[in-house]
């Protein structure tokens, strides 16, 4: 599949297609939106499962769907884990429906900028010496906090973990196609992905997992610690 540059054009195609329709905010996670292609839920639950993290950190929470998603993760397997997220404006009525889950037991919000030394200072406080940790980063998309993201948050995963950086399709869309965004063609996260990788050997693409996708937000950005 990983070959087949036609599938690849076509699922692209499709993708672009389908978000004039909003397509990924038609999925719900525990009644929450989760605005996530299903192939990248099914992936995160296939690495959440082989890992058994003991904290997931999330940058970006927006309504709140991943988070419930990462927690109900926690209690399926059963280590009495911690979802962290962090949003640089938790709004009231996400934060709400966020803590009526009784899954809600496993997760802190934390509201802040992701690569504010304050934020980072109390994320730190919830690992423990020997807990796994994995992280999801899917904030602001632009290079520069995606960057400054990896930097920070890179250190925190644990080995045989994954920092998963999210919505790097935006290089394969048309230039000026996220006009009411910073980020755009060249100045997205798999621009700072591939820096990053050049630089620190730590880190590898997971290939099995990212070449089977087809249909993804997260092209090449599921990241895994081998040292």
């Amino acid at each position: 599949m990983s070959s087949d540059h036609e599938l690849k054009k076509k699922s692209i195609d499709w993708m672009l297609h389908a978000d004039k329709y909003k397509y990924t905010y038609n999925y719900r996670w525990m009644g929450i939106p989760i605005i996530k292609f299903p192939n990248d839920i099914v992936a995160l639950q296939e690495i959440i499962w082989k890992v058994k993290p003991d904290i997931i950190i999330e940058t970006g929470i927006a309504h709140g769907g991943s988070l419930l998603f990462s927690a109900t993760m926690m209690e399926l397997i059963g280590n009495q884990g911690k979802v962290i997220g962090v949003d640089i404006d938790i709004r009231k009525h996400n934060r709400i429906e966020i803590e009526k889950s009784k899954f809600n037991k496993n997760i802190v919000m934390l509201e802040g900028s992701s690569v504010s030394q304050k934020i980072i200072k109390k994320i730190k406080n919830y690992i423990k010496q020997g807990s796994k940790v994995m992280v999801f980063l899917d904030s602001n998309h632009t290079y520069s906090h995606v960057k400054k993201e990896i930097e920070i948050y890179s250190k925190l995963v644990t080995k045989n973990s994954y920092l998963v950086v999210e919505d790097t399709f935006t290089e394969f869309f048309p230039k000026n196609y996220f006009s009411n965004r910073p980020w755009d063609v060249g100045n997205n996260p798999i621009i700072a992905i591939r820096e990053f990788l050049k630089k620190n050997k730590k880190f590898k693409i997971d290939k099995n997992l990212n070449d089977k996708l087809s249909i993804t937000e997260t092209f090449d950005g599921y990241l895994k610690k081998i040292k």
